[in-house]
């Protein structure tokens, strides 16, 4: 059986892990001063970041259209795939999981559509996973997306609150920490939702906070360390976790992702986190 991997723009796959594996991924939209992008087209991730505090009115998103999905669904089902795997971001944050189901009715039995209950590299480690087994299957790449899913960690240490309160996507975390807008709070993605996880005062209490997380994982199979145009902050981040603990296993492969601006509208700039599968 020949097994196709699909996903949407918020799983942050790095472009040579997606032509490596053949994924194929929907760009969510982007809404910036009225004008729609398709996520990752005219207009760079750094930019965006860099005009975001400036916008006059809010940047919000959009999941694609039933259309985005038929598209690469037909493309993989015309080269010879027998089954699609189509895994995206929380359907407690986004309608993207409900959209690419009603496109999958149009292929009947032949599209299995996964709510990854993550978001970035949280979902992008699962898409790799299923990438990696596809060859064994659809139930064998199922199994390998629900065991990363079960091992993975993602926490953002964010600068404001400010972009969250705009989404109104996470009023839970809202009401929890009223209108204190200036604090630094640390959020974890956890069963789908993003849930405060401590309130700090300054950004070197967040850094530590983040790290201290970092270091809780143990060994790790994958790490990816984000950022919203924060790289420096982030790779820092890294840094420390290697002089606190040198012996712990850290792949050899660790991604620095500038998280996509579909996400980073939620979050702001100047955010770091991190999503790990513990090994």
């Amino acid at each position: 059986m020949k097994l196709g991997i699909v996903t949407d723009s918020t799983a942050d796959l790095p472009s040579y892990l997606i032509e490596q594996h053949e994924i194929h991924v929907v760009p969510t939209v982007l809404i910036l001063e009225g004008k729609e992008y398709k996520d990752g087209v005219g207009i760079t991730r750094e930019d965006f970041y860099n005009q975001l505090p400036a916008l006059q009115t809010p940047a919000t998103t959009a999941a694609p259209s039933i259309g985005d999905f038929l598209t690469p669904y037909q493309s993989l089902f015309d080269s010879g795939c027998d089954h699609i795997l189509s895994i995206h971001v929380s359907g407690k944050l986004s309608g993207v999981v409900n959209v690419a189901r009603r496109a999958a009715q149009d292929f009947p039995g032949k599209v299995t559509c996964v709510d990854s209950g993550s978001l970035s590299m949280g979902i992008g480690f699962q898409v790799l996973a299923a990438a990696e087994a596809a060859e064994l299957g659809v139930e064998a790449a199922l199994q390998a997306v629900e065991d990363t899913r079960n091992r993975t960690k993602v926490i953002a240490a964010l600068d404001t609150m400010e972009y969250l309160r705009r989404s109104g996507r996470v009023p839970a975390v809202v009401a929890r920490i009223g209108g204190l807008l200036s604090i630094k709070p640390v959020v974890e993605l956890r069963d789908g939702e993003v849930k405060p996880m401590s309130i700090v005062r300054t950004t070197s209490q967040a850094d530590e906070l983040t790290l201290a997380q970092l270091l809780e994982v143990g060994e790790m199979q994958r790490l990816a360390i984000l950022h919203t145009n924060a790289e420096p902050r982030a790779r820092q981040l890294l840094n420390e976790m290697m002089k606190e603990k040198s012996r712990m296993f850290v792949p050899r492969d660790v991604l620095f992702v500038n998280v996509t601006a579909v996400i980073g509208t939620h979050l702001g700039p100047h955010c770091i986190g991190f999503a790990a599968v513990r090994k």
